[in-house]
């Protein structure tokens, strides 16, 4: 993501935040103060953070623990304060891919930043499937849940 982007946040707009190929830079600090508040709430499968330096730091994890990271945006959709991603994240570890794929819900401000963001995706089923052994039992698992 390499250019700003500027507020009010339309589906266009949204779908560039939600997209960065292989290769790519994330965004840096001040694209992402752009789009969040101060004290923005964030939370996904592993984590819950407050404020946008606890948001940053996140992010930045994230691509720190990877070799390399994608995001890709499918479907979004903006409806009053409330906005909707879908989209797939791949994330390279070691030489393995593991693709994620998931849904953002977005709530907007009076200003038009974002102050809370919930990622909901499944966790534990792209993590450990991939992984000898432990992937049997995984799919295991899940099919005694399902079934």
């Amino acid at each position: 993501m390499a250019a700003r982007i500027d507020l009010p946040l339309t589906e266009l707009k949204l779908r560039q935040l939600f997209t960065k190929p292989y290769g790519v830079d994330a965004p840096d600090e001040q694209q992402w103060r752009d789009v969040y508040a101060a004290d923005v709430q964030f939370e996904d499968p592993t984590q819950k953070r407050s404020g946008i330096g606890a948001f940053i730091k996140a992010q930045q994890d994230l691509v720190d623990r990877c070799d390399d990271v994608f995001l890709e945006a499918g479907a979004v959709v903006i409806n009053g304060s409330q906005a909707f991603v879908e989209w797939r994240m791949g994330l390279k570890i070691k030489g393995i891919e593991f693709i994620y794929p998931g849904v953002t819900r977005l709530q907007l401000g009076s200003d038009g930043r974002i102050g809370d963001h919930r990622d909901y995706f499944d966790f534990v089923g792209p993590t450990f499937e991939p992984v000898p052994v432990v992937g049997g039992f995984v799919r295991w698992i899940y099919r005694r849940f399902v079934a």
